[in-house]
């Protein structure tokens, strides 16, 4: 019985050490601690780094012993201090040399010291500015993934890069075939492709290089392979416009449709440089592509018009020469244009009787 007492009062010891423990735990829960996302960003909002932090009291500067350090020489060793109190973040000024500035949502701004920070404020000391989010800001919809990657996975592949690649020399050799005027030989040939290539190339890994400039993922392979891609497309719609030449009359519009492809297939090479390489909406996106679209063939126009005569004494005859294989329509024999020309020889002959 002695034992049972024992036992039981141990037991209810134990329980009261539990109960004030947890009462101690909970306590320690109700005290608040502050939460705040800090994110460097540049002059156009780009973001270069993101900070989040739980603590009361957050200091800014170039001094290794801050919370956030920053290496614009323009800031102070010990710039500014932002502390938590009641709920509220609250911007010190810590008598920095250039000062601080506070622009918040509505696009003003005020001098930050002793200043209250709200959600979206930015804070600019130097030439650094320091965008300030809480943890219950908003974040922007998700954003599907489009159907294009799919492609863009398959292209981007080393060995789907090097075949378009391979493609374009042999393309870039054959025209630097037919553009000879006297005889060549492979090895020359070569190199004009290898050097066709290289020129070719400088776009792609120029839109990577900008990619990467701007804190953006510069997915080189896939550019490269995107671009190669296009420029083989763009070749081949050359192509199929002197075969439309070739086959139809030179005010046809069907040469006005055909002659606008290439337009077509570099605005749809620009949008997926700029979907590849750079996070942006789509409404920019067609409007970087429409851009630089325009500035392309508008700027090539324009060259072709300045070199153009006011007046040219000499007859313009534009013809397209090709093979009889891109000969769409049947062609005639020499035997059947003489019949069909006599035949209708006799025809103008009877009708010039019957007037009589």
């Amino acid at each position: 019985m002695e034992v049972d007492m024992e036992v039981t009062q141990h037991t209810e010891d134990y329980t009261t050490e539990l109960e004030s423990t947890k009462h101690i735990k909970n306590d320690d829960l109700s005290f608040q601690q502050g939460e705040i996302i800090i994110e460097e960003i540049s002059r156009n909002h780009k973001l270069i780094h993101r900070h989040k932090l739980t603590r009361n009291e957050v200091s800014i500067g170039r001094n290794y012993q801050n919370d956030i350090i920053l290496t614009d020489p323009h800031i102070c060793p010990q710039h500014l201090s932002l502390k938590y109190s009641q709920g509220i973040w609250h911007l010190n000024d810590n008598n920095s040399v250039n000062g601080t500035l506070l622009d918040n949502n509505q696009n003003r701004r005020q001098d930050a010291h002793q200043q209250v920070i709200n959600d979206g404020d930015v804070i600019i000391l130097g030439k650094s500015q320091l965008r300030i989010l809480f943890s219950d800001h908003k974040v922007s919809e998700t954003i599907a993934l489009s159907p294009f990657e799919s492609l863009i996975d398959l292209i981007r592949h080393p060995i789907a890069v090097f075949i378009s690649l391979a493609v374009f020399m042999l393309i870039a050799g054959n025209i630097s075939y037919l553009n000879q005027q006297v005889e060549t030989n492979i090895s020359q040939l070569f190199v004009s492709a290898v050097s066709m290539s290289l020129l070719f190339s400088l776009w792609p890994a120029g839109v990577a290089l900008v990619s990467h400039l701007t804190k953006n993922e510069p997915r080189l392979f896939a550019q490269f392979g995107i671009s190669f891609v296009f420029f083989i497309l763009m070749w081949f719609s050359d192509l199929l416009e002197e075969i439309v030449a070739f086959n139809s009359a030179s005010n046809s519009v069907l040469g006005l449709f055909i002659a606008l492809l290439p337009i077509l297939l570099a605005f749809s090479l620009f949008w997926l440089n700029s979907y590849i390489g750079f996070h942006m909406s789509a409404k920019r996106r067609i409007v970087v592509a429409i851009s630089i679209t325009a500035l392309l063939f508008g700027g090539a126009y324009l060259l072709q018009y300045s070199k153009k005569r006011e007046f040219n004494p000499h007859p313009n005859y534009n013809a397209t020469i090709m093979a009889p294989v891109f000969l769409i329509a049947p062609s005639n024999s020499v035997d059947n244009f003489i019949k069909q020309s006599n035949n209708l020889f006799e025809q103008a002959s009877k009708a010039a009787l019957e007037d009589d």
